[in-house]
């Protein structure tokens, strides 16, 4: 069969571990038979970011400002117990933090739904997307780990030398302490991706906070979004028939379990790692969950939710087989393919994309799937199979369809 052309490149940015295998199945099985895949290629695994000083991550970062669509593989954020399992110079940050901020985005995740695989919350019939900051709170605090008694204060002091101090507490034994901060740019970012986004899917988007206690950090947030959709948004809103609404993040989750789903659910960005695991398990895996992160001037970077699969790929070093589920790493391929062939007019990219997707759901809802997913169908006797033999199936079936083209 011809190749499907590609006219611009996909920032590609290869991971760690599991899933890091599973990328280069995909690719091999997947994507190089059937498409002249064109890609800037960035190793983002964590030898090579320690031994580039991270300097590859921020490469990658503005790669994806240059084209456009990235996509991205699982990587290692690592903490003491890596820093001496890889011998690194240091703790480095997470590089999905690090290309976010490069970005100014916001992450977008939603799960991949299958018809006889039910939610676990009864009243949900639609995905819930969460839409995570993706910038500041406690992913760039500073902390501290108070020995004893003393005061801790917040201090800031202005270009102009005028300074404002507050005590924190005067601790009387030891304890922890953390600054955390955020920018009013980022968050003006925040919410002009969420409302954007919400006009291109057609959802009612939602956004919870708690500025009843954060009366200032929170305050501004909920200030913000309410200000930006005034002035630019409610008129296009209501014209696209759906709402915007703010309400206090315990009272979302009372309302999130109670309805019916599908809207947009905006989050800060610790509300947003958690609410978002919460609602992919609740809807089936965290491995049936797309991610991506949208730029308010246009760029997007795709990936899978869940993590390097740590466990498996131990496993997979003893030569043993692993059944890992590929579904949202080939989704994070199929999205970013799909946009490509968007931005560039190539219809049979985004084509393949989008029919490559549709044989995969095909495929589970028969019931072939990988062991994470085979205890949760209802009506269906599942097939559990390894992840190589997965791969092979899809690729069969894209093989049948696209013979001759």
């Amino acid at each position: 069969m011809k190749k499907i052309e590609m006219q611009n490149p996909i920032v590609e940015m290869d991971g760690d571990e599991m899933t890091r295998i599973i990328w280069k199945m995909i690719k091999d099985e997947l994507l190089l038979p059937f498409v002249d895949l064109k890609t800037e290629y960035y190793d983002l695994g964590l030898e090579e970011r320690d031994r580039t000083d991270d300097q590859v991550t921020i490469a990658a970062g503005n790669a994806i400002k240059k084209y456009g669509v990235g996509v991205k593989c699982a990587t290692i954020t690592p903490n003491e117990k890596r820093l001496e399992e890889y011998n690194l110079k240091k703790i480095w940050k997470s590089p999905n933090g690090t290309i976010r901020a490069i970005l100014d985005g916001t992450v977008f995740r939603a799960p991949i739904l299958i018809d006889c695989i039910k939610p676990v919350v009864k009243t949900w019939k639609k995905p819930i997307t969460i839409a995570r900051h993706a910038y500041g709170d406690v992913y760039r605090g500073t902390e501290f780990r108070v020995p004893g008694k003393g005061k801790a204060e917040l201090l800031f002091t202005g270009e102009d030398g005028s300074t404002f101090r507050e005590t924190i507490y005067d601790f009387e034994c030891p304890g922890v302490l953390q600054g955390t901060f955020n920018k009013d740019t980022s968050i003006v970012s925040f919410a002009h991706s969420c409302f954007q986004y919400a006009l291109t899917t057609k959802l009612d988007l939602w956004f919870s906070a708690k500025d009843t206690i954060s009366k200032k950090y929170d305050g501004t947030f909920k200030a913000i979004f309410e200000n930006v959709f005034a002035e630019q948004y409610r008129m296009k809103f209501e014209e696209a028939g759906i709402t915007y609404f703010y309400t206090l993040i315990d009272d979302a989750i009372a309302r999130v379990i109670r309805s019916e789903g599908g809207f947009i659910w905006a989050c800060k960005n610790y509300d947003g790692d958690v609410m978002s695991d919460m609602i992919s398990t609740a809807f089936g895996s965290l491995a049936m969950m797309t991610s991506v992160l949208v730029s308010p001037d246009g760029n997007f970077e795709y990936e899978a939710a869940h993590g390097t699969v740590t466990r498996h790929y131990y496993r997979y070093l003893k030569g043993e087989e692993t059944s890992t589920n590929p579904v949202a790493t080939i989704f994070a391929w199929t999205g970013a393919l799909a946009k490509r062939g968007e931005l560039d007019q190539n219809s049979a990219l985004s084509g393949f994309a989008k029919d490559m997707e549709k044989i995969i759901i095909s495929m589970v809802e028969e019931g072939i799937c990988t062991k994470d997913l085979a205890g949760l169908y209802e009506g269906v006797n599942p097939q559990s199979v390894s992840t190589i033999a997965f791969i092979q199936e899809i690729r069969k079936r894209i093989t049948k369809q696209y013979s001759g083209v």
